[in-house]
């Protein structure tokens, strides 16, 4: 039986570090899909050796996996940006051009500059700086895994927030998803100030 082979996680930075770059930051989204609330990004620049069990993409992981990476994130990290779009921006430039404002925002929001990016999706972002967009990149390299932690766990903290503000649409469980309780939630109670209107499920037909 043939020994089975894992994608080497690091490789992405190990080619930007064979190019002469140091601080190479990934960066990437969360909350393209729902009705409601921003989408929030991160950019994480890991030092060489940084070694976290279990560190994969997000959408991969339970919350409680996700909880407890967080910090460890956070602590071990060179820099952690954090940046964000809210549902009114999304709703004005459309949620793509929102998702990479809010990654170009996380960028700038890194106590340590960058000198390389790796993008997850198949768009660059708005920056004179190297980059280098990798589909399904939260599975392929570490710091773009790291980023999309960093990503979900602050959005997912946004909108337990706003369900405490506006408790009839349950943002605590499905985080704005368009899920069936969400659904009728809008059709009983008409969108709430962080719905995004210009989106099928919250606008009226």
């Amino acid at each position: 039986m043939p020994k089975q082979t894992y994608p080497d996680v690091w490789s992405f930075e190990k080619g930007a570090r064979e190019k002469g770059f140091r601080q190479i930051a990934g960066i990437d989204e969360a909350g393209r899909g729902p009705l409601a609330g921003p989408v929030v990004s991160a950019a994480v620049i890991l030092p060489e050796g940084f070694d976290c069990p279990g560190l994969t993409d997000s959408k991969k992981l339970s919350e409680k996996k996700r909880d407890a990476l967080y910090p460890k994130i956070r602590e071990l990290a060179v820099a952690v940006g954090v940046g964000m779009a809210d549902h009114e921006e999304i709703d004005r430039i459309n949620v793509l051009q929102a998702a990479l404002l809010s990654m170009k925002r996380a960028m700038d929001d890194l106590a340590t500059t960058p000198d390389y990016l790796l993008i997850d999706g198949k768009f660059t972002i708005d920056s004179d700086l190297p980059q280098e967009a990798i589909v399904k990149g939260d599975s392929r390299s570490i710091s773009v895994a790291a980023a999309s932690i960093i990503a979900k766990v602050t959005r997912d903290r946004i909108m337990k927030e706003l369900a405490q503000e506006y408790p009839v649409y349950g943002f605590d469980r499905h985080k704005g998803y368009p899920t069936k309780a969400h659904k009728q939630a809008i059709i009983d109670h008409g969108p709430c100030p962080v719905h995004r209107r210009s989106f099928r499920g919250v606008r009226q037909e």
